[in-house]
């Protein structure tokens, strides 16, 4: 009786897990819609979804269209019933935003960070402060939100708490979960801002109905996740998709983590602006941050000639890591995202044209190489969907 009972269960949280999966991607649905979608038979649709409606997980979104007979009503995920909150961990500034269950942004702050100290417990402190922020700005008590999801650059080592190692900030094991959860009770999901970005923008984005992916982010520093047959690839301990640290030239240029020639000592922000300085035979690159001196790089590339050779160059160095992915990883599609991408988004033909220079042609041909779509919120409206992908997993039970 109690395996009947436990088995019971369970086939019922999946079922819930199906339909709340489906109308928190593509809704709003109706119940047949769900039927054809889920496989699920039309009792089954009908009873999960009166609980959900009942637990107030679920609303009625008016009828659809009909073109004939008794209209059916549409169902979607019920913006109020929770919220969650996204962290950008970036290399020059900490963004934390509030979303309510549908994913509309409700409020945003951001802390600019120091890049030559980047402090795990400046970090933390920037976090808090923004949840009690941007919950306060949106009168939303914290009881209400589901989780904290966080996006921050280096490997994430998951475990009984998540620990950061991020040699280009000077992180060596951070135990970062810990570092914020002595200010918060709100559960806490730490993940790569990489891999958060691939994930908004699969469920979301430019990588929807693409089974597999590669969504590169291209920052002050650069990365990538690595999508196969629907899932992130993660690797033996969550390190897989460091493509920033991949070889790009043999004994190259000197990068952060210690090594040489690595992408990222190319193609990163701060590596880009370091090499057009040294072409401009050491002097200052106008701006005051680095986003002001890429944008003041691409202006420049218009009557400049130096510029102008340096962006050439950096489609080249792109377009040849792209090249990698492609001939790697054989995937769909090739997103590439992050700030820095999508500054020097004029260079996206040279980037193509490129890879196909430096790939073999049967993938090549079969990729598609594309900018983001989600901007530069796609890593903290990402991290904002780690805790709803667990909530979804679990069959829509708040723990």
């Amino acid at each position: 009786m109690e395996l009947a009972r436990a088995t019971n269960r369970s086939v019922r949280l999946r079922n819930r897990s199906a339909l709340l999966t489906r109308l928190f991607l593509d809704g709003p649905l109706t119940r047949q819609d769900l039927v054809r979608s889920t496989g699920l038979s039309q009792p089954a649709v009908s009873n999960v979804v009166a609980d959900l409606i009942d637990e107030g997980l679920v609303a009625e979104a008016g009828a659809a269209e009909s073109d004939g007979g008794r209209p059916s009503m549409l169902l979607r995920i019920a913006p109020r019933y929770a919220f969650v909150v996204g962290v950008d961990v970036g290399e020059t500034r900490v963004r934390v935003e509030l979303f309510d269950f549908a994913m509309t942004l409700l409020a945003s702050i951001e802390y600019p960070l120091d890049p030559a100290r980047t402090e795990p417990d400046v970090v933390a402190g920037h976090v808090l402060a923004g949840i009690d922020a941007v919950t306060g700005e949106a009168g939303v008590p914290t009881s209400d939100v589901l989780g904290v999801g966080i996006g921050v650059s280096g490997v994430v080592e998951q475990g009984v708490e998540a620990v950061v190692h991020a040699q280009a900030l000077g992180w060596d094991r951070v135990p970062l979960e810990r570092l914020i959860g002595a200010g918060t009770d709100l559960p806490l999901h730490i993940d790569n801002g990489a891999k958060t970005l691939g994930q908004a923008e699969m469920w979301f984005g430019a990588g929807r109905g693409a089974r597999h992916a590669v969504f590169a982010l291209v920052g002050s520093g650069v990365g990538a996740s690595v999508v196969t047959n629907g899932a992130t690839y993660r690797g033996a301990s969550s390190s897989a998709g460091e493509w920033g640290h991949t070889t790009l030239v043999y004994g190259g240029r000197a990068c952060r983590c210690g090594a040489r020639g690595c992408l990222e000592a190319y193609v990163g922000a701060e590596a880009i602006i370091e090499r057009y300085r040294e072409a401009r035979r050491g002097r200052a690159v106008p701006g005051e941050d680095e986003e002001s001196q890429l944008a003041a790089l691409v202006a420049a590339a218009d009557t400049s000639a130096t510029a102008r050779r340096v962006l050439d160059e950096t489609a080249g160095y792109l377009g040849a890591g792209v090249a990698n992915l492609i001939n790697l990883f054989n995937p769909q599609r090739v997103v590439l995202g992050g700030w820095a991408a999508m500054a020097l988004g004029d260079l996206l033909p040279a980037v193509r044209e490129a890879a196909g220079r430096q790939a073999l042609r049967q993938p090549y041909e079969q990729a598609s190489i594309e900018p983001c779509r989600l901007g530069v919120d796609a890593v903290a409206l990402g991290a904002a969907t780690l805790p709803i992908a667990r909530f979804l997993t679990e069959g829509g039970v708040r723990r």
